[in-house]
């Protein structure tokens, strides 16, 4: 059981996880043993509530398909119990980062003084280029 938040939980049932051997250089021991998780969650298949459904299909994420499944490769750690905690945390940190709310965005006009100042540069960077110039 992946608990979320003290409300939301996932039950292992629902999260998909796969054992497979490691990119990279490593060595003999490497090529032998299947540390690397692959974890796979179906937002849509899930228990989730329909507001954690509903924002995670919202997200532009690369690790989110178009049919709403989530892939997480973990390979950080040489130890397969490690890597399939590490794979479990990034999936409830991705979920958790949902719940929280984005601010709203206040339209702001700049001010008169920044406006003038902004002006002003541009002036004395259009007289330094002036001087530039070859006299004729």
């Amino acid at each position: 059981m992946l608990q979320i938040s003290s409300h939301v939980a996932i039950p292992d049932s629902e999260i998909d996880i796969h054992a497979m051997r490691s990119q990279g250089a490593g060595g003999q021991h490497v090529n032998k043993v299947s540390s690397a998780v692959h974890l796979r969650f179906d937002i849509g298949a899930s228990s989730l509530p329909p507001f954690y459904k509903e924002e995670l299909l919202k997200l532009r994420d690369s690790r989110i398909s178009d049919d709403g499944v989530i892939t997480i490769k973990a390979q950080q750690y040489r130890s397969q119990d490690q890597n399939r905690e590490d794979a479990l945390n990034r999936l409830r940190a991705l979920i958790q980062s949902v719940a929280i709310p984005r601010k709203k965005r206040k339209a702001t006009k700049p001010t008169k003084s920044s406006q003038n100042r902004r002006l002003e540069s541009k002036k004395k960077a259009g007289r330094l280029k002036a001087l530039r110039r070859t006299i004729e």
